[in-house]
């Protein structure tokens, strides 16, 4: 929706206020590390094939029947087609949602559109669409603490249709519990251009009270991207694409578009030789780390007692109560630090066993940290 929009863009400065630090997490890396180029490739041909997908066309039925089936077969089971008329068609947006396991009632939303106008929209916006699969690939056996909606939206190129309809039909009848919603819109990159950097984008205008928020989220967005892809990042601001109903319904934003924008943006030349699918990965890769922090993806932790380096923690995950083990008789210090690097609970532990109550904490991911004479071990605690 964006094309030739943006003879602004990159203007704006990352500001780093009240941005927490962020450190690159080898769980979310092994999980990004399993974005296949193989697959967006094959998707983009797939979505490309069936043609110009405007609203009442079967070009866009075929798409929505391909994208829902795409997620039963990966073993969604909640996905909802919810149905609406503009222009004398009909169409879907296609809402999948994956529930949170601490705070199931809250969501991230990353949504993209799937329809295109005046040409089969390889780039705008097949690019946004496989990559939104690629993300449910990789995280649906992943344990997160908050609920994730991936949503499909159409009517985008009409003038964000679905979006609209899904903020008044959905988001406030329901009154959904929105932490931030993460649009994916244009970012498959020019063919036999340097594609390095992203633009990751904010919330700049009214209304006003959300927009040190959605900032403080951009910039963790485009840490994300540069912990976990090969990119470079811009700031700039949001516009033109379907998070812009939600961020006039008071809802915090963000969201990513290509830096070197295409030509071939609602033409018939929209098409994958024209796009850089080397970029597209990266870009993958980087919002899938983002999304993993956003919704705050929890390893798969064992109860048994397990020793590492001298220390063993367990139950993990706990309910409050966790016993630590020692092997060697001295004094070390504890320390528990939640997910935005605040210090939580600390103490000094001088036997070979010691348990602690910390059902004082609210539920959530802390990092252990142990510190003695001999060595410093920290290691992730869940607590539900």
């Amino acid at each position: 929706m964006k094309y030739f929009y943006s003879l602004f863009l990159a203007l704006m400065l990352l500001s780093t206020t009240k941005v927490k630090a962020q450190t690159y997490n080898s769980f979310y890396g092994d999980i990004v590390n399993n974005v296949s180029y193989t697959n967006i490739l094959n998707d983009l041909t797939t979505f490309e094939n069936f043609g110009i997908k405007d609203i009442g066309s079967t070009a866009l039925n075929n798409a929505q029947a391909w994208i829902k089936g795409r997620y039963e077969s990966l073993g969604y089971t909640d996905i909802v087609e919810q149905p609406f008329s503009y222009s004398g068609g009909t169409t879907n947006n296609i809402i999948i949602t994956k529930t949170g396991t601490v705070y199931p009632n809250t969501y991230l939303i990353i949504d993209a559109h799937y329809d295109t106008i005046n040409g089969p929209g390889t780039n705008d916006n097949g690019s946004g669409t496989v990559l939104l699969m690629e993300l449910a690939r990789l995280l649906k056996d992943v344990d997160t603490e908050y609920s994730i909606k991936f949503i499909h939206f159409s009517g985008e190129e009409d003038g964000l249709i679905g979006s609209n309809y899904y903020v008044t039909n959905t988001v406030n009848p329901e009154n959904l519990d929105i932490s931030l919603v993460f649009n994916i819109d244009e970012v498959g990159g020019i063919n036999g251009m340097a594609n390095d950097t992203i633009v990751c984008e904010e919330d700049t205008s009214n209304p006003p009270h959300n927009n040190a928020a959605s900032s403080a989220a951009t910039a963790t967005l485009a840490t994300c991207i540069g912990l976990y892809s090969s990119l470079n990042t811009e700031i700039s601001y949001a516009y033109a694409s379907d998070y812009i109903p939600f961020e006039n319904n008071g809802e915090i934003i963000t969201g990513l578009y290509e830096k070197n924008e295409t030509p071939h943006a609602h033409t018939s030349t929209d098409l994958l030789i024209n796009m850089d699918v080397n970029y597209l990965t990266e870009v993958t890769k980087g919002s899938l780390g983002a999304a993993l922090h956003f919704a705050i993806g929890v390893d798969t932790l064992s109860t048994p007692e397990v020793t590492i380096n001298g220390f063993s923690i367990f139950p993990n995950p706990s309910k409050g109560q966790i016993t630590i083990k020692q092997t060697h008789h001295t004094t070390t210090q504890l320390k528990l630090v939640d997910v935005l690097g605040k210090e939580v609970y600390k103490a000094s532990i001088n036997n070979l066993e010691t348990t602690l109550n910390l059902t004082h904490l609210n539920k959530g991911i802390y990092m252990v940290i142990l510190k003695n004479e001999r060595q410093s071990v920290s290691k992730k605690l869940v607590i539900h």
